[in-house]
Order: structure tokens, then C-alpha cells, then sequence
């Protein structure tokens, strides 16, 4: 009689709780600093306050219907499919390597030290860039809501210069305040943050419902390409008007930045990955909609200048459209207080591995706080810089905005390619073995990560070209500049250029290993 087998071995538990969070930190080669504190809807809150729909919709609407008309709609659906690749493959990364400075982590686990190091150093600048471009919406939903927020008096729109004097007044104040929740620490921020994600997502609803029922035609419209152009004449309006949606959909890695400070990250952070981007897609896609359904007219020019303010006061009078500005706000600064955190763990886990300047002072953190009080001020001050290069100079508004999202699908690309690398070598085998022993069984995608990550590095690079295309219509519409006509490509190399002399100086100065080995040939674990 033949002995009766052995069942099969249980799979891997999770052992879960701050003790496991820790030390599953610390075999990455880190000791925990920062203070675990965020739990799985203040993680979903930083990355769908990063995209903010209620800040970035408002603040774009225009620019995006003012080149394709209604049809620009279909740029979203077709954008948020693109960075749902994205994410699909971040969520997989953030399961194996819930570390701060996510794209920095990840880029030099799965390629080297230098590509690792570009990535974050590109993002640092894309996301000291993108603080300053959403500070700036303030100027398009405060002076809607009382004119005694345009200091300076004057028109108030960003076209003008008296509009763009005051969104730098507007959007220093706001820097400030965020810069200062951000050193009083992250529980602080992570309840600011779950409050105003909250309130904005109320808000996107009641803005959906409202125009909804005060619609004056059918879902029809986003087949009107408004006079812009038709059949393949429309292919050049409908690629500039998509910059609209890519300004939009992106930060949505925002809860692996935090990962070290999230409770079981390898679980909570993929999650929470696709959950914001998820919600993002939807909400923004309904208000798209339900604004083109409800607006007063589509012709007279209106819905190409002022956007989505102009819709809410017309349609939902005074009050009621008061009431949602001041929604707006609040995503406005919910927004900008996420995007500066991100940014300012960026900054401390590249300082804390020693390749950049001043890293010592960098990756300090208060004991007091659990926070790196630094990196915020750093990233604050740079944004605020950014911002005063803009007093009196609208035109550099779109400029601005658009290099930025350039440098973020940059940084993005430069995980994602490297991913694929790495897959088409059989990858996440050995991740995978370490990882699961360490916190149970992972987000992966299975037989379908090859083709994911193949789309996902498709589409990045696809728009990295779209966005970076030197457009006089979109970077010089006026045509005064020659350089803004060029700013995406003036700008990028500039930054690549200062990044390659910063790299090359600390790599002939110091002899720490994070900067000069290929950490993607050193086991996980041995290596920070």
C-alpha cells in the first residue's frame, strides 16, 4: 500500500504590522526613518490628489477644446488606457520594491546606477515643475469666486499679464503653506490630503449630477469636431488637444513615493495605484462629458478661453457655482500639498544613497516628525524660483505645463523600458521568490505582463513625442518667442545636460556604491 502523499504546502502568509514593515525595509539594505503612518485610503488620496481631475480639468479644459472642439474628448479614454499600462506595471514594481523615491528605486533595480539616477533626477525637476504649474490654478477658480483675490487688479485671466502676476502671488502663498505642513510631517499632510480627496471626489460627483441635469444636448456632441477639422485633417488638432488629457493623467505613483510610510505597502500601494488612476479615468471622463452636454453654446468662444468656471456660473448661477469653485480650491491645495510630498521623498531617498548634492543635510530626518523637513523646503523653494520666472509672462504658462508632463512620461519611460528589458530576460522570477517569501502573495500580471509592459513603453514614448513636439500654436502662440517655440526641447536638454555634469562631478568625488555599481546585477538585499 503506497504511504499517502503529502499535502501541498499552504502559500506564503503575509506577516503584516509595523515590526514585518520594518524589516522587510530593512532587507532592502534601509533602516526605517521616516514614520508608517499612512493607511490604504490616505495612500489612494495622494495619488488621486496628485491628478486631481477637479484642479487639472478646470485649469485645461479650454486649452484642450480650444484645438480639437467636443471630439477632444475621445483623447481621454484613449490617454487613460495608455497610462493604465502604466500603472498596471508600476503596481507590479511597487508589490517588489515598496521603497520612497519609487521611479529612483526602481529604475536603478532593474537597469543600472546611471539610468537609475536619471530617472530621478529627471522626476525631481518634473515634480518641482508640476508644484509650480498647479499652484497656478489657483488664479483660474479664485478670482471666479471673489475678485478680491486679484491682488494686483487687472484682467484676471492667465493670458494676461496681470493675470499671470497674480497667479505667482497666489501660487507662492499656497507653496508656502504646503511647504510648511509638509516639515510639520506626513500625519498632518495625510489628513489634509484624505479630507480634500474626499471633498474633491463629492465635488466631481455634484458636478457631474448638476450639469447633467441641466444638459442642453445629448451625448452626441463629442462626435462635433467644432470646426477644427474633419477625417484625417483632424489628426494634427486631435494630437495637440490629447496634451490636455497627458497633463492630467499622471501621478498616479504617488503611493509608491510614500511606500515607507504606508502600512503593508507591498499590498496596500499597488492597490491604491490603480484605484486613484481608476477613479481619476472615470470622474474626469464624466465631467468631460456632462461640461460639452451643458454648455451654453459651443460656438461663441467662451468654452475656449474660460473653460469649465464658465460653465458652472452659467449653469448653476452664483451661488451654486461659487459653492463648487471653492471645491476646486481645495483640490487646488490638496493637490499641490501631494505633489511637493512626493517630490520631497524623491529627494530624500536619492540623498539618503548619497548622489546628490548636499546629501548629508537632505537625508536627515526629524525625530520629532518622522518627516524629512529639508527635501519639502527644497522642493518648495525651487518651485517657488519657477514661478517668479513667470511674473508678467503669460505665454510661459502652457510652456511651463507642458515640460513638465514632458519630464514626468520621461521619468516614467525610463521604468518602464528598463522593465521590459528585464521581462524579456524572465523577470520577475527571482523578485518574485524574494519577495513573496517576505510578504505573501503579490499583484503580477501574469502571462500578461509582456504585452502590458509592450504597450505601456509604446505609448510613452509616443507621447513624450506628441508632448514635446515644438509647437509654435501650443509653446508661442503669439509667435514673439522664438525660444518658447522650442522651450520643450530647450528645456529637457538643458536639464539632461546639468544633470550629466552634476552626475559625472559626484561620480568623480565620491566612492559610494549606490552611485557607482550596476545595482541591477547585485541581488536584492545586498545592495541599497
Amino acid at each position: 500500500m503506497s504511504p499517502t502523499p503529502a499535502p501541498p504546502a499552504p502559500p506564503p502568509v503575509a506577516v503584516t504590522g509595523p515590526g514585518a514593515d520594518a524589516a522587510d525595509l530593512r532587507g532592502f539594505g534601509y533602516e526605517p526613518e521616516l514614520r508608517r503612518s499612512i493607511g490604504s485610503y490616505a495612500s489612494f488620496a495622494a495619488g488621486f490628489s496628485f491628478v486631481s481631475i477637479l484642479t487639472t480639468v478646470f485649469q485645461l479644459f479650454a486649452f484642450g477644446f480650444s484645438f480639437g472642439g467636443p471630439a477632444f474628448f475621445w483623447t481621454w479614454p484613449l490617454v487613460f488606457a495608455g497610462q493604465f499600462m502604466v500603472a498596471l506595471t508600476f503596481a507590479e514594481l511597487a508589490a517588489r520594491y515598496p521603497i520612497s523615491g519609487c521611479i529612483y528605486q526602481w529604475s536603478r533595480r532593474l537597469s543600472n546606477s546611471a539610468v537609475g539616477w536619471f530617472a530621478g533626477w529627471v522626476m525631481i525637476i518634473a515634480q518641482t515643475v508640476t508644484v509650480a504649474a498647479a499652484a497656478i490654478a489657483l488664479q483660474v477658480v479664485l478670482p471666479s469666486i471673489w475678485s478680491g483675490f486679484q491682488l494686483v487688479g487687472g484682467d484676471p485671466s492667465l493670458t494676461s499679464p496681470t493675470g499671470a502676476t497674480n497667479a505667482v502671488i497666489l501660487g507662492s502663498i499656497l507653496i508656502g503653506l504646503t511647504t510648511l505642513v509638509n516639515v510639520i510631517g506626513v500625519r498632518l499632510m495625510a489628513i489634509i490630503n484624505s479630507t480634500g480627496v474626499t471633498l474633491e471626489i463629492i465635488g466631481v460627483v455634484a458636478v457631474v449630477v448638476l450639469l447633467l441635469v441641466n444638459a442642453e444636448r445629448g451625448p452626441a456632441v463629442v462626435f462635433d469636431t467644432g470646426g477644427t477639422g474633419s477625417g484625417f485633417g483632424y489628426v494634427g488638432a486631435f494630437l495637440v488637444s490629447a496634451l490636455m488629457a497627458a497633463y492630467v493623467v499622471v501621478g498616479f505613483d504617488s503611493a509608491g513615493e510614500l511606500s515607507e510610510e504606508t502600512r503593508d505597502p507591498r499590498h496596500t500601494a499597488p492597490r491604491t495605484i490603480l484605484r486613484a488612476l481608476a477613479a481619476s479615468g472615470i470622474g474626469g471622463g464624466l465631467m468631460l462629458l456632462v461640461a460639452l452636454m451643458a454648455a451654453p453654446s459651443l460656438t461663441d468662444g467662451r468654452l475656449a478661453t474660460e473653460g469649465l468656471p464658465y460653465v458652472l456660473m452659467s449653469r448653476l448661477g452664483e451661488t451654486g457655482g461659487r459653492i463648487l469653485l471653492i471645491d476646486v480650491a481645495i483640490a487646488v491645495v490638496v493637490c499641490t500639498l501631494a505633489i511637493q510630498t512626493a517630490g520631497s521623498r524623491m529627494v530624500f531617498s536619492m540623498a539618503r544613497d548619497g548622489v546628490l548634492p548636499f546629501s548629508a543635510a537632505l537625508r536627515k530626518v526629524s525625530p520629532r516628525t518622522g518627516a524629512p523637513a529639508l527635501p519639502a523646503i527644497a522642493v518648495g523653494v525651487g518651485a517657488a524660483a519657477v514661478l517668479f520666472v513667470n511674473i508678467g509672462q503669460a505665454a510661459l504658462f502652457t510652456a511651463l505645463t507642458s515640460v513638465c508632463i514632458v519630464m514626468l512620461y520621461m521619468a516614467y519611460a525610463l521604468v518602464t523600458v528598463p522593465l521590459l528589458v528585464r521581462r524579456l530576460k524572465g523577470w520577475p522570477r527571482g523578485e518574485d521568490a524574494t519577495a513573496t517569501e517576505r510578504g505573501g502573495r503579490l499583484f503580477s500580471l501574469g502571462k500578461w505582463g509582456l504585452a502590458v509592459n509592450v504597450l505601456a513603453v509604446v505609448y510613452g514614448i509616443g507621447m513624450i513625442l506628441n508632448l514635446g513636439w515644438p509647437r509654435q500654436e501650443v509653446y508661442d502662440p503669439t509667435g514673439e518667442h522664438w525660444y518658447l517655440h522650442y522651450f520643450s526641447l530647450l528645456f529637457v536638454g538643458g536639464s539632461l545636460l546639468v544633470g550629466a555634469l552634476v552626475y559625472r562631478r559626484l561620480r568623480a568625488r565620491t566612492s559610494t556604491p549606490q552611485l557607482l555599481l550596476p545595482l541591477a546585477v547585485v541581488p536584492e538585499g545586498e545592495a541599497a
